[in-house]
């Protein structure tokens, strides 16, 4: 799929915050990290698509270099469950605004349960914290808790708010779980490049809206999950620490999203992968396709 008017400009917008445009001005850099001019090449990835079949999206963004390696990385995916971690993060700018709280208790009913619910189901009856909510959707990918919290904070307009408040112009807001991991168009989709564009602002920059309360707490939900040990985990070093994010249709969509860190402190990589595979692959032929993309990512960038 090209990318439309609408789409390239929100490209622009949220890199032009990162300094990727010359007239921009320059995002703060993490602690430690030297401030550099971004520059965009493109990673070949046809040979593993057509290996695998299916569509892949992808973008990496080195924060030591300012290199932004990508493929279709101006092109839609459904985002699936990776959504969550944006909506964690929605929620703890209302907890810091004041207009949430962490240890309110939210009452957990049959009603609110559908599929994949190991955080909610067991509360069925008795209630659950905000902060228990948003541990659940992000480490354990929720579906109970990810609607709890999106009707919490005012529903699918709200969220799509939240992302215009990073720059993000073109991310699509339009079913809450589990209706939106379903293939419709552009409904519920984003741009690979866009995606790391909003993990930059929210987890690297020092100019984040997060407090490093907010920051730590997601970041250690990202650490902490359990699951997709087979997707960018399994293309980074052994001695790199990965924060992320996974995201699964049940269909075909496999996805993953994140920040890698180097040890000893070195600058942080930050990856967008959406992979539209073939209704026939298996889950484990899938995974391989996201951890392969990130090894060639690394090794492309001088981290091999």
């Amino acid at each position: 799929m090209t990318m439309t008017g609408a789409d390239r400009r929100s490209v622009l917008i949220g890199f032009g915050a990162l300094g990727l445009i010359g007239c921009a001005p320059k995002a703060e850099p993490e602690a430690g990290v030297a401030a550099t001019a971004l520059v965009r090449e493109p990673l070949d990835l046809s040979a593993l698509e057509t290996a695998n079949g299916g569509r892949l999206g992808f973008a990496a963004h080195d924060t030591g270099s300012g290199r932004i390696l990508d493929w279709r990385g101006e092109e839609r995916f459904v985002y699936c469950s990776t959504f969550k971690m944006y909506l964690a993060a929605a929620t703890l700018l209302r907890v810091q605004e004041g207009r949430e709280q962490l240890d309110r208790a939210v009452p957990i009913t049959a009603a609110d349960m559908i599929n994949h619910a190991p955080t909610t189901a067991p509360a069925v009856g008795g209630t659950l914290t905000v902060l228990q909510l948003m541990k659940g959707a992000v480490e354990l990918s929720d579906n109970p808790a990810a609607n709890i919290l999106l009707k919490a904070m005012g529903g699918l307009e709200a969220m799509q708010t939240f992302y215009r408040s990073l720059g993000d112009a073109s991310t699509r807001v339009d079913r809450f779980e589990p209706t939106m991991n379903r293939l419709d168009a552009d409904k519920d989709t984003i741009l690979p490049l866009q995606s790391v564009a909003n993990l930059h602002r929210l987890l690297v920059d020092r100019a984040t809206p997060l407090t490093a309360g907010s920051k730590g707490l997601l970041l250690s939900w990202m650490t902490a999950t359990p699951t997709g040990a087979d997707r960018l985990k399994a293309g980074v070093p052994t001695d790199w620490r990965v924060s992320h994010k996974t995201g699964t249709g049940g269909y075909g969509p496999t996805n993953d999203i994140g920040v890698l860190y180097p040890p000893s402190g070195g600058a942080p990589v930050i990856v967008a992968a959406y992979y539209h595979a073939r209704r026939t692959s298996s889950d484990a032929q899938n995974a391989a396709v996201i951890a392969e993309a990130a090894r060639r990512a690394l090794t492309a960038l001088g981290h091999a």
